[in-house]
């Protein structure tokens, strides 16, 4: 199984990488999954675009930060930890005081011995972040007079790009299902690097056999990354998505979490629960008005693609979460292989779906397929009402399990009714 191979590339060689929105880091991580799927696209954006609401922001790098004492003493130092710095902070070289440098330091009281992560990517600021411990001594080690020299060398690069990796998988048909993930955070394991994990995981096994369905895999920048993905492909995506999950905090063993479309009656929700349920798994639903992550973007208004989101424990429920204790302690093996189990239920059974569309607008002429009487006596046969029936739940969101719990009539009916609407081209 090569998923203990993708657990360990993500804890040895992307979880040391200092990544945000767009950037080398962000590249760097695209690269090393192409390296094991050489047939993922890595696709490129131009900073300053605008996707719908919003504007691709500057590509935005950083090589080192660090703050020195009067001592020349680093005391808080990038290199030893890239969540010292607040994610896209501006340049800066300059002596503050003790209560200057108090007042830009960042820290989590839920986590007083962790570094909290801290982002400012669309309006420029600087900071760094440290523990509450080292934020206490600081205070208490000098001055308020003391004098520190604060340093950042980062840059903003405004004919830079947004990057996003794609891998398409062919299927029998062009319906797909589509399975995104993020690569934005800094050294995170769970809030990070367990989605892409599981992903490169789901990538190997469905490469080595034909599915029913198309499988779409992204790999995106959170928020700004999807909402570009979805500016550059809606038409596509309306037009073959039947299914999809977006994957993150799903390696950790705490608990088993997820949460439904924004209807929860799309085939994600049912394939989920169903993948729960044969697993023998008592999950806890989340509700949708909880989102926080890509999910809300998928299931917006206008979008309205079926995105389920699958956890272990969701994001923001841990305490670990956004800070430097979310690593490779937190996360394991079997919590990121319990993860990969139940996304690949969950696809497994969806491929196991039927899921007809009507070929037609409206209701389709049965008169002249010998599927409707030609003399009307006021009366229609059971066959006809069933067929008529069938056909008004053919609209893409119904597997033939589901058509006959809503036409009420027993499954082997409902695939003959399939069947011989197959024969007469009214569905595909």
């Amino acid at each position: 199984m090569k998923l203990r191979k993708y657990f360990n590339i993500s804890k040895n060689k992307l979880f040391p990488m200092s990544r945000s929105i767009t950037g080398n880091g962000l590249r760097e991580t695209l690269n090393i999954i192409r390296r094991e799927f050489p047939s993922m696209k890595i696709k490129f954006y131009k900073s300053g675009s605008k996707v719908f609401d919003w504007r691709i922001p500057p590509e935005w790098n950083i090589h080192d930060a660090y703050v020195v004492d009067k001592n020349n003493n680093k005391i808080i130092d990038f290199k030893k930890n890239n969540l010292h710095v607040v994610s896209y902070s501006k340049p800066v070289n300059k002596f503050i005081s003790t209560n200057e440098l108090l007042n830009k330091l960042y820290i989590s009281k839920k986590r007083p011995n962790a570094i909290p992560y801290v982002t400012s990517y669309y309006k420029r600021d600087w900071g760094f972040c440290t523990s509450l411990k080292h934020k206490n001594k600081i205070k208490k080690m000098y001055d308020p007079k003391d004098k520190f020299r604060v340093v950042i060398k980062s840059n903003f690069k405004k004919k830079g790009n947004l990057n996003i990796g794609e891998l398409i998988i062919k299927g029998k048909c062009k319906k797909e299902i589509i399975i995104s993930t993020y690569i934005c955070h800094p050294s995170m394991a769970n809030n990070e690097l367990s989605g892409p994990t599981v992903s490169m995981g789901l990538i190997n096994n469905f490469q080595k056999k034909i599915s029913r369905y198309t499988l779409r895999f992204v790999f995106l920048p959170e928020t700004i990354g999807s909402i570009t993905y979805l500016h550059h492909n809606l038409n596509t995506l309306k037009k073959n998505t039947i299914a999809g999950f977006n994957l993150t905090c799903i390696g950790d063993e705490k608990n088993f979490q997820f949460m439904e479309t924004k209807y929860g009656n799309s085939i994600s929700d049912k394939a989920l629960k169903e993948a729960y349920k044969v697993l023998k798994i008592n999950p806890k639903m989340i509700s949708f008005l909880e989102n926080g992550s890509d999910e809300r973007q998928y299931n917006s208004p206008g979008i309205d693609l079926p995105v389920a989101s699958i956890f272990k424990t969701k994001y923001g429920n841990y305490v670990e979460y956004h800070t430097s204790d979310d690593n490779f302690d937190f996360v394991t093996f079997k919590g990121l292989k319990d993860g990969y189990k139940i996304a690949k239920k969950a696809i497994d059974i969806i491929n196991t779906k039927i899921i007809p569309m009507t070929n037609y607008m409206c209701e389709p002429q049965m008169g002249k397929r010998n599927l409707y009487p030609h003399i009307s006596t006021g009366a229609k046969l059971d066959s006809q009402k069933n067929i008529m029936n069938f056909l008004q739940f053919c609209d893409g969101r119904n597997d033939l399990e589901d058509i006959a719990k809503k036409i009420k009539i027993n499954i082997n009916l409902t695939k003959k009714i399939h069947k011989k609407l197959l024969e007469h081209r009214l569905i595909r």
